[in-house]
C-alpha cells in the first residue's frame, strides 16, 4: 500500500517548481545539529493482518470496562453514552465537518457549535462560553494566561488540590514566560487553605477546583469573596467532573470570573486518555481576551436566522502579536458530542444521574468505612473519595488487578505525603454487586 502516490519523476518536477534540487534542499533552513542524521529506529513493515493481530495482542495487555471492574476516576470517568449520541454522531455530515470559515456552507456545524455554548453557558452560570479548548488541563493553563492579561500582574496562585496533570501543564504553559505560579496547600478535610492567600499579594488570578482531584467539593462561594477582596483578582474554578454541577451550585453562581475544565463526561468515550474537550466560560466584559472563538446568533438581510464566526483570536485569523492563543482548537467533534449529550439528558436528567453518581460513591465510601477502613478527608464529596490503607496494600492492589479489579489510584506518586493513599470513584456504571464484590476483596 502507498502512502505517498506521487512518483519519482513527479517529486523532480514539484522540486523543478520550486526551485531546489533535492528534497534535502527543503530543510536547509533547519540548522545541520537539530536534523537527525540516522534512520529512525522502526521495526520491519507487516501485513495489514499481521498489524491488526499486533493491535489486538496490544489491546489485550490493557485493562478497561466493562472487562475489567474500575473504581478509578482522576479525571477521566466511565459514563453511560446514550445510543442516540453514539448514533447522530456517526452520521456523515457532522462526522467529517469541521473548521467552519464560510458560513454561508457550514450552518450546522455553526448552530451546534452555537447550541453548545448555550447549554455550556447555562450548566456553569457564565455569561460566554468558547468552542472550545483541547482538554481541561489546558484550557486551565489558557485561563490563567488571560487572567494576566485582564489583570496585568505576573503572579498566579494555584489550589494543590487542583489535578496534578493540570497543574503540570500550567507549569509548562508558564515555564517560558517569566511569570510565576505559586501553589495553596490543601487543609486536613481535603479543601484549600483559603488562609494561605493572606501571605500573597498582586495575585492576577486564584485557581481552585471543585469537585477537586480528592473527589471534595471546596466552598467556592467563600473561596470567590476571599479572591475578590482585591478586585483586580480574578477568580477561576477549574473541574474535571462537569456532571457534579446538575446538583451543585453554579460556579457563575458563585462569584466565578473564569470557569474551566474537561467535558469528556458528556458523552466522549475515555478511549484511553483521549480525545477530550477543554470547557471554557467566562464573563463576558473579559471576552476580548479569550483564546478560542466564539459562534453567535444573525439575521441576514430577509430577515432569516443565521449563525456566524464571530469572535476568533486565533493566529490564523489575526496579527500573532494580538492573539490571545496560538493552541487551541474547536474541537469540533467532541463539542458535538457534548451537546447531544446535553440535550438528550436535558436539565431534569443530568441533574438525576448527578444525584445517581453522588449516591453510588456515599454507598462505597460508607460500606469501606464500616468494613475499618478511613476515609481521611471529612469535607463532602461528589463520586471520588480518598481512602486510605494498612501499609502493604500495594500488593493487594496488585492481586486485585489480575482478578480484573481496580481498586483506585494510588495517590503517593502525586503526593509523597499521601502514602498508602487510594483514590475512588463510583459513577453511575457501578452496580451495587461490583462495589460489593470490591469490599469483599480488599478486607480480606
Amino acid at each position: 500500500m502507498r502512502y505517498l502516490p506521487q512518483t519519482h519523476e513527479d517529486i523532480e518536477k514539484m522540486l523543478q517548481v520550486v526551485g531546489v534540487d533535492s528534497l534535502e534542499d527543503l530543510f536547509s533552513s533547519i540548522p545541520a545539529d537539530c536534523r537527525r542524521k540516522e534512520a529512525l529506529n522502526l521495526p520491519e513493515a507487516l501485513t495489514e493482518w499481521e498489524l491488526n493481530r499486533h493491535m489486538e495482542d496490544a489491546a489485550g495487555t490493557m485493562g478497561s470496562a466493562p472487562g475489567y471492574k474500575v473504581f478509578l476516576g482522576a479525571g477521566s470517568y466511565n459514563h453511560h453514552i446514550p445510543e442516540i449520541v453514539r448514533q447522530l454522531l456517526n452520521r456523515s455530515e457532522v462526522y467529517t465537518a469541521y473548521t467552519p470559515y464560510q458560513p454561508e456552507i457550514s450552518q450546522g456545524t455553526l448552530q451546534a457549535i452555537y447550541e453548545y455554548q448555550t447549554l455550556v453557558s447555562r450548566l456553569l452560570g457564565m455569561e460566554v462560553t468558547n468552542a472550545s479548548m483541547y482538554d481541561g488541563a489546558s484550557a486551565l493553563a489558557e485561563a490563567l494566561l488571560m487572567a494576566v492579561r485582564v489583570s496585568r500582574r505576573r503572579k498566579v496562585a494555584v489550589s494543590r488540590a487542583v489535578h496534578p496533570l493540570y497543574r503540570r501543564v500550567v507549569q509548562t504553559y508558564f515555564a517560558p514566560t517569566g511569570y510565576e505560579v505559586t501553589e495553596i496547600p490543601f487543609q486536613p478535610d481535603g479543601r484549600t487553605d483559603l488562609a494561605r492567600l493572606d501571605n500573597l499579594d498582586e495575585l492576577a488570578a486564584v485557581a481552585v477546583q471543585s469537585p477537586n482531584f480528592f473527589g471534595c467539593i471546596e466552598d467556592l462561594e467563600a473561596v470567590g469573596a476571599r479572591v475578590h477582596s482585591d478586585d483586580k483578582t480574578l477568580f477561576v474554578t477549574a473541574f474535571s467532573e462537569p456532571i457534579a454541577y446538575g446538583i451543585l451550585k453554579r460556579p457563575g453562581d458563585c462569584g466565578a470570573d473564569i470557569a474551566c475544565g474537561e467535558g469528556q463526561s458528556f458523552g466522549i468515550p475515555q478511549s484511553f486518555g483521549g480525545p477530550g474537550l477543554g470547557m471554557f466560560t467566562s464573563l463576558k466584559k473579559y471576552v476580548r481576551n479569550m483564546p478560542g472563538r466564539l459562534i453567535g446568533k444573525t439575521v441576514d438581510r430577509e430577515g432569516r436566522t443565521g449563525f456566524v464566526l464571530t469572535l476568533a483570536t486565533r493566529e490564523q485569523h489575526i496579527r500573532r502579536e494580538r492573539a490571545t492563543s496560538n493552541i487551541c482548537s474547536n474541537q469540533g467533534l467532541c463539542a458535538t458530542a457534548a451537546v447531544m449529550y446535553m440535550a438528550a439528558l436535558g436539565g431534569t436528567g443530568i441533574r438525576e444521574l448527578a444525584q445517581l453518581n453522588h449516591d453510588k460513591a456515599a454507598y462505597l465510601k460508607s460500606a469501606l468505612q464500616a468494613a475499618g477502613l478511613a476515609a481521611p478527608f471529612q469535607a463532602p464529596v461528589f463520586n471520588e473519595f480518598v481512602v486510605k490503607f494498612p501499609p502493604g496494600f500495594k500488593d493487594t492492589h496488585a492481586q486485585l488487578l489480575e482478578k480484573k479489579i481496580v481498586a483506585g489510584l494510588p495517590l503517593a506518586p502525586y503526593y509523597p505525603e499521601l502514602e498508602d493513599h487510594y483514590l475512588f470513584c463510583a459513577t453511575e456504571t457501578a452496580t451495587r454487586e461490583d462495589m460489593d464484590a470490591l469490599i469483599k476483596e480488599v478486607i480480606r
